[in-house]
């Protein structure tokens, strides 16, 4: 009887044929290097995207979501394990519970700023929400929600809501991959909380707020205990306690913007962080890691496109845009 893992053979072996398709560094700097808007987006062709030489900003975000939602449909009929794409839709379905629980507080329309790509799209949220069908809505999503309104009833402060939500986001990323119980998948749950715990800590500290207000806002599940992080006070002890750690770098370009330096170069580092641990995947020859990295791959390419694309229709310097791209798992 063939094992979980020997189940992805056939899905693995799919996805490393694909790999050299997505878009890679070389691919991305012709892009910001070509002579027009219409060159760089053919470029894309190459990379599996429809041709949007002469779309404008909004169609470029349609068939962008369009190619990802393709993508992450197909992978999940195909993978053994059918959740593992809610690794990747969770974020969006918090991004639109904060819209919505905020919206509500202030009584506007948060419609334009929801997204479809999430488990529930972002529509029906919104319904299931104010008509509190709370029966239909992922049980962590829905109780994390009714939570978030409460808080930000009481408090009237958007961010406690937020650190609500973010905690059910991250709750909820632990349980999938216990369930899949993939040690990457835990390993990649766990640099995601340790990136945004020393992201949460770096501008906390540069706002001025207290310790108090920073272990509000941590996450436990990191490698690194969130009580630690909050006991941070300064760039040096923040560099120390990340050296040996994949985010050693991210921590002293930290303590740089904690001097009064700036955020990108930190923000970025971060987020190469996490991406170099998904590029463990490429040593696993088969099994719920090659489609979960394919996943990021594909999350972390669109994001690049998307600020390449939109970036060259409204004339931002290619430098500009080069400074904040992050690292290609391709």
């Amino acid at each position: 009887m063939a094992t979980k893992k020997e189940a992805y053979l056939c899905v693995s072996a799919m996805l490393r044929a694909r790999e050299p398709r997505l878009l890679n560094a070389e691919r991305a700097h012709r892009m910001l290097d070509a002579a027009s808007f219409e060159d760089a987006a053919k470029i894309l062709t190459d990379c599996g995207y429809p041709d949007m030489s002469h779309s404008t900003a909004g169609e470029v975000e349609e068939m962008l979501a369009a190619h990802r939602a393709e993508i992450f449909d197909e992978l999940s009929r195909l993978s053994p394990d059918k959740e593992l794409a809610d690794l990747f839709k969770l974020k969006y379905d918090y991004h639109n519970a904060k819209a919505i629980v905020k919206a509500e507080a202030v009584e506007t329309d948060p419609k334009r700023l929801l997204s479809d790509a999430g488990r529930v799209p972002g529509a029906q949220l919104l319904e299931l929400y104010h008509e509190e069908r709370w029966s239909q809505l992922p049980p962590v999503l829905a109780r994390a929600m009714e939570e978030a309104r409460g808080v930000l009833a009481r408090t009237a402060n958007p961010q406690l809501s937020d650190f609500v939500l973010d905690r059910a986001c991250f709750e909820e990323l632990r349980a999938l991959a216990d369930r899949v119980d993939s040690d990457y998948l835990r390993g990649y749950v766990q640099v995601l909380v340790d990136s945004a715990n020393l992201k949460s800590a770096v501008r906390t500290l540069r706002m001025g707020k207290s310790r108090d207000f920073l272990q509000e806002v941590l996450v436990d599940g990191g490698s690194i205990d969130a009580r630690r992080v909050a006991a941070v006070s300064d760039k040096d002890a923040l560099a120390a306690l990340y050296v040996h750690t994949p985010l050693e770098k991210a921590a002293v370009l930290g303590g740089e913007a904690l001097a009064g330096g700036g955020m990108t170069a930190f923000e970025r580092a971060c987020d190469n962080a996490v991406n170099d641990y998904l590029k463990k995947a490429k040593l696993i020859s088969y099994g719920p890691e090659a489609v979960v990295a394919y996943l990021a791959a594909v999350e972390g390419e669109i994001q690049a496109v998307r600020m390449i694309l939109t970036g060259r229709l409204a004339g931002v310097k290619a430098e500009s845009i080069r400074e904040r791209l992050r690292d290609l798992y391709a």
